[in-house]
């Protein structure tokens, strides 16, 4: 299989997972929300419902539950919610820093047990080659030095949810600032997740590819193998 084969899917869930979690919502939303087109409250319904869609379809295609599959459909479920009640926007503000804190404070408990989450979102099985990995470090003596190098990356995973968690709370204040259930809401709404992008993401992911190559380099120092040797081909 060629490298291009290869990276046609990962491009088509990436482009996918745009069109569908922000493009289509952020047009919808901005463009269809006066009363002449579809009105406040069902463009919210049409525009949450293509990242809803797109997530159950996800859930379906990969044969197995993604925990953050799961948290992203009941992320978009209660902001269609609490907008379609037109609760006060503090609420969106809550739940946008609520789920990726909650998700920094997993990363922290699970590093005591004894599947840390942190191999699951930047070292899962789909890139290293845990059980040669694990040989060699047994085979050395080293897998407690490791551990503690995991540990570290924990931290640092940990951290983007957090600042993620920040971010959203910001973001959320700032924008949405008009009466809950009418056309400029509606609108704040959109402009909020067309910027979630630039904002958050992009920071997080800093801090994310920070922690993979942190422990890229930490593999390779500690077995004094190549990390070619490591990597799931």
């Amino acid at each position: 299989m060629t490298s291009s084969t290869r990276q046609q899917p990962q491009n088509s869930n990436f482009f996918g997972n745009m069109a569908f979690n922000i493009v289509i919502p952020v047009v919808i939303m901005s463009y269809a929300s006066a009363e002449d087109y579809l009105g406040p409250a069902w463009s919210i319904v049409a525009a949450l419902s293509f990242p809803i869609g797109y997530g159950l379809w996800d859930l379906k295609d990969s044969g197995k539950v993604n925990m953050f599959s799961v948290l992203g459909i009941i992320s978009v479920v209660l902001t269609g919610g609490i907008s379609l009640l037109k609760l006060p926007a503090e609420y969106i503000a809550i739940k946008e820093a609520a789920i990726p804190a909650l998700i920094g404070l997993a990363v922290l408990i699970t590093q005591f047990t004894e599947k840390p989450l942190v191999k699951l979102l930047i070292l899962n099985d789909q890139i290293i080659n845990w059980p040669h990995l694990n040989e060699v470090l047994d085979n050395q003596g080293k897998r407690r030095q490791f551990d503690k190098k995991v540990a570290i990356s924990s931290y640092i995973v940990a951290s983007s949810f957090f600042l993620s968690s920040a971010l959203n709370y910001i973001l959320a204040k700032v924008i949405l600032v008009s009466e809950p259930g009418t056309t400029a809401y509606t609108e704040e709404l959109g402009r909020m997740t067309a910027l979630s992008y630039p904002v958050i993401v992009i920071p997080s992911m800093v801090l994310l590819v920070a922690a993979l190559w942190y422990l890229f380099a930490q593999i390779r120092k500690i077995t004094g193998e190549d990390l070619d040797n490591f990597i799931n081909q």
